[in-house]
């Protein structure tokens, strides 16, 4: 889904502060209390528990893109049967990368607009004449710019904005176990577009129990200060077969939702470096875990990353802001050099937005980009797809160890490993 610029991106900078006027306090907005959180080595702990018995459950993917979120979805055992993309520079980047890794079979099952297909043919197309499973899940980013700063915030009344009224619709006509609905945060900080926000939750609230939240992918281990709305929800029906709903209600706050303790908050938890002159050697700091830093991924000295799949493509203009420009000056609207060893701020690459190497006088390369997404290395985008579709076809995506984390605690309450009842994962809350 599109990205928009959500925030600022100096070190340590605190959230944008919401503007919600009278708006409930507690939906989305508050950082999730620990107690029913569920921590990332207990995800995989429940993962390699069930193994091989934890049967494949069924998504459908709405606004597929890259495909990053399923990728997510697929380590927890997801299976996606059914993908819904239109535009067709990312239907064959996907279906070309999906296929040179698994082989066939990862393909755009339907690729026109969900404006134009009904929810029976979405069934049809995605279970054929078995009919709907008892347990399965849609998810899906509907695309952002209406709700982002750089889309103006016309939200439901943008072309974009109007998607997610149909996602929902057919979320509550297709009746799947579980919705994951995924999102920019300008969906929860504008008055506007969180009254648009609301009503759709209240429509979904009908037949789900919905909580949602902001996440940070920095908080997940991703080198990368992006922000993210999440709602989730689960049939109303099918949960109640299924375990104590007697905690869940209306407010949120009930969902476990994923908190990895060896980087959470780490925005304003570690001594980040400022800006360093270009072509400098800034010293590297103390007590930040590696995989935070943008150099980790991109500046290793052991490896040359235009020898991987798409190392070599990036665009060659040249500007004398390449060299004048400060490492770790990212505070511009464009043209913003990362730091070696700070995080990335969002990588969005829409509207004229350009990121600059740490050390080097040039843009950086798709490759680059995946790897600050998280992208695994055998992802790769045909040689000859035009490179302004392949930035913001990466750039759209939610990063790979975010939609994980996600994925691992909508796994853990489908494998009741999750009891409704708020309690402690493997580690006392912190006061």
């Amino acid at each position: 889904m599109a990205s928009g610029r959500d925030g600022t991106n100096e070190p340590g900078a605190g959230v944008a502060a919401p503007e919600l006027g009278a708006s409930p306090a507690g939906i989305g907005l508050q950082r999730p209390g620990r107690l029913n959180r569920a921590c990332v080595p207990c995800l995989a702990k429940d993962l390699r528990a069930l193994g091989r018995s934890a049967a494949k459950v069924p998504v459908l993917s709405y606004f597929t893109g890259a495909g990053l979120l399923d990728l997510g979805f697929a380590k927890f055992k997801f299976d996606v049967v059914w993908r819904n993309e239109n535009n067709p520079h990312f239907i064959r980047g996907f279906q070309y990368a999906m296929s040179a890794r698994r082989g066939g079979g990862h393909l755009i099952t339907n690729q026109g607009s969900i404006d134009d297909i009904g929810p029976r043919a979405v069934l049809r197309q995605a279970f054929g004449g078995s009919g709907r499973p008892d347990t399965f899940g849609i998810i899906g980013g509907p695309p952002c710019p209406d709700f982002s700063r750089m889309g103006k915030h016309l939200g439901e009344h943008g072309d974009h904005g109007k998607l997610s009224n149909d996602y929902v619709d057919h979320i509550l006509a297709i009746r799947p176990s579980f919705f994951l609905l995924e999102n920019v945060p300008g969906l929860f900080r504008v008055k506007k577009i969180f009254r648009f926000y609301k009503r759709l939750a209240a429509r979904l609230r009908e037949r789900y129990y919905v909580d949602d939240v902001i996440l940070n992918a920095l908080d997940f281990g991703v080198p990368q200060n992006r922000e993210r709305v999440f709602a989730v929800g689960f049939r109303k029906d099918w949960l109640r077969k299924r375990i104590d709903v007697s905690g869940i209600d209306g407010a949120g706050g009930w969902f476990p939702w994923p908190i990895n303790d060896d980087y959470d908050g780490a925005k304003q938890k570690y001594d980040w470096p400022g800006r360093a002159p270009f072509g400098g050697a800034p010293v590297k700091p103390e007590g930040i875990p590696a995989c935070l830093m943008t150099g980790t991924h991109i500046c290793r000295e052991d490896e040359d990353l235009a020898l991987l799949p798409n190392g070599e493509d990036k665009f060659n203009a040249r500007s004398d802001k390449f060299t004048r420009i400060e490492e770790g000056d990212d505070t511009r609207k464009s043209f913003k050099r990362l730091h070696r060893w700070r995080y990335s701020p969002t990588a969005a690459y829409g509207n004229n937005e350009v990121h600059l190497h740490p050390k080097e006088a040039r843009r950086l390369s798709v490759r680059e980009v995946m790897r600050l997404q998280t992208v695994p290395d055998w992802y790769a985008l045909p040689a000859d797809m035009p490179l302004s579709h392949k930035f913001k076809m990466i750039g759209n995506g939610v990063p790979t160890g975010l939609a994980e984390a996600v994925a691992g605690s909508i796994f853990r309450v489908l494998n009741g490993k999750w009891s409704g009842i708020p309690q402690a994962c493997c580690r006392t809350p912190k006061q």
